[in-house]
């Protein structure tokens, strides 16, 4: 298993934007599939974006046109880029490998309205 450490989440107004990172402890140049995922306070974790090595990505339909993922394998890192921030948005993210990995701590991301 590879060990995952978010960061780069903090308190941002709505309509600004932050970029969290994800450093793998290995390689992830052979790991098919990382994604971001996330969860509010009270609530269930839900998948964020998907990114696969082949380049393609998959969004869930409340981040589309907002949020980037993208993955830079020479430094075994994925990124988020996460535009246009709502406070639906806050929440703590993990990224993870599919099939999962040991689950992180998480990054905080807090909107304020």
């Amino acid at each position: 298993q590879v060990q995952l450490v978010e960061s780069g989440g903090g308190l941002v107004q709505a309509g600004g934007s932050l970029r969290l990172s994800c450093a793998a402890s290995r390689s992830i140049f052979s790991i098919n599939t990382m994604a971001w995922y996330r969860q509010a306070p009270g609530k269930q974790r839900e998948f964020v974006a998907m990114s696969r090595s082949a380049g393609n990505t998959n969004y869930a339909d409340s981040v589309k046109g907002r949020f980037t993922i993208s993955r830079d394998n020479a430094k075994n890192t994925v990124y988020l880029q996460m535009n246009k921030l709502k406070p639906e948005d806050t929440a703590v993210y993990y990224c993870n490998t599919l099939p999962f990995s040991v689950w992180g701590q998480g990054t905080q991301v807090t909107v304020s309205s």
